[in-house]
């Protein structure tokens, strides 16, 4: 597929940003050794045999999260021309964060399930340094975090890394019963809210009335930008954000926001500190990239952004609606990626294709598109991800995979 001339634009201007810069920077003596080898200026996807492919599944791992825009790519580019006092750079990235949130304190982590580990660590610990370095030994260390049925997400082994163990509940009552001397934590997932008995508001008011600290994974829950100091706002002690998700930052870096000296107990437990993090090490550049897509997301016009992706949506529904037994409409989850999905139902025995058998053609076809399966007869289709043009192709692949 011919690229887009924005999407050309900005990959032609983010490889002179990075030839500038390297150009700019000092030569090391490796780079005198190998000036002579014919190398590519550029290494590409291609050069690796990977398939470029159109996002229409959102901000998943498993595609990469989100596309950077340009101002955090070159402060990516500007970070790794220098060293720094490393210490130094995660500290003041974080009173950055938190002063442009509005929240007490952030830290920068590498991803949202290294936040979970950290900040479940720290309330493991306390701030105590023996105690941290002691982890994943829990010997007279209180290590029981307490979460509701419905709250299970798969993420538990990443609080477990710490050598917590979950006690689960349903009802305020197993709750209050489940409170004790070795309770450490309580953890909500925010975006199981619906499903569980306990809401967001009673989590935290039980929390407060026995001291125990509240972390509220809320990794895809940006949009609206107003959640990032709202779930703060409620009185969760810790909150975690994707970095590579909504904020369209560094995949490999996470937000950990909330309690001053919670959070200050964080960074024992992440690299270059020693202990349960020290495997979690996010780079320089991640961190500057972090700290300037959440400037970047603070101030762009989302209302703006929002239009765009609506009309994407309402350009794949006019274009496969016609189709015989074809039903398609839009659907925004109420927490996590709140974002227009279009959603495509149709009738096997009629169109005579299945959905997997659409998202297969449409992900081994030029270009790859990737879509989700819908239920048991039809597919999802993110917008959000897509580039310029993009929603165009996915929409004339879909009618023919349809028709």
């Amino acid at each position: 597929m011919a690229q887009s001339p924005t999407r050309r634009n900005f990959l032609q201007n983010t490889a002179t940003a990075a030839a500038l810069t390297t150009a700019a920077g000092a030569t090391t003596c490796g780079d005198q050794a190998q000036s002579t080898v014919n190398t590519p200026a550029t290494m590409t996807y291609e050069d690796l045999g990977v398939r470029r492919v159109i996002n229409g599944r959102g901000t998943v791992t498993v595609l990469g999260g989100s596309v950077m825009p340009a101002e955090v790519v070159a402060a990516m580019v500007d970070a790794a021309r220098s060293h720094v006092h490393f210490p130094d750079l995660q500290r003041k990235a974080g009173a950055k964060i938190a002063e442009m949130i509005g929240v007490p304190a952030a830290m920068i982590s590498c991803g949202a399930a290294s936040a979970m580990t950290c900040g479940t660590a720290a309330c493991l610990h306390r701030g105590d340094r023996k105690k941290a370095t002691q982890l994943p030994d829990v010997t007279d260390i209180p290590n029981e975090i307490i979460s509701q049925k419905a709250h299970r997400c798969g993420y538990e082994a990443q609080m477990w890394l710490t050598g917590a163990r979950t006690v689960w509940v349903e009802t305020r009552e197993e709750l209050e019963a489940a409170i004790s001397d070795k309770t450490a934590m309580m953890f909500f997932l925010n975006k199981a809210e619906p499903k569980g008995q306990i809401k967001r508001e009673e989590w935290v008011e039980v929390a407060k009335k026995h001291d125990i600290p509240t972390l509220n994974d809320a990794a895809a829950d940006v949009p609206p930008k107003e959640r990032l100091k709202g779930y703060v706002d409620e009185g969760f002690d810790l909150v975690v954000f994707s970095g590579g998700k909504g904020l369209t930052g560094p995949q490999a870096s996470g937000l950990l926001l909330g309690r001053e000296d919670l959070v200050d107990a964080a960074w024992l437990s992440i690299s270059p500190a020693g202990g349960i993090g020290r495997g979690m090490k996010v780079g320089k550049e991640e961190i500057m990239g972090l700290v300037a897509a959440v400037a970047r997301y603070l101030r762009v016009d989302h209302d703006a952004e929002r239009k765009e992706l609506d009309r994407r949506a309402a350009h794949i529904i006019d274009t496969v609606k016609g189709i015989s037994t074809v039903q398609c409409d839009i659907n925004v989850p109420e927490i996590a990626n709140h974002v227009p999905h279009v959603k495509v139902r149709w009738d096997e025995g009629t169109v005579g294709t299945s959905p997997q058998q659409v998202i297969d053609d449409l992900l081994d076809g030029e270009p790859a598109i990737a879509i989700s399966r819908n239920g048991k007869d039809g597919v999802s289709i993110s917008v959000w991800q897509m580039q310029p043009g993009e929603a165009e192709v996915v929409a004339t692949r879909l009618h023919e995979a349809l028709s």
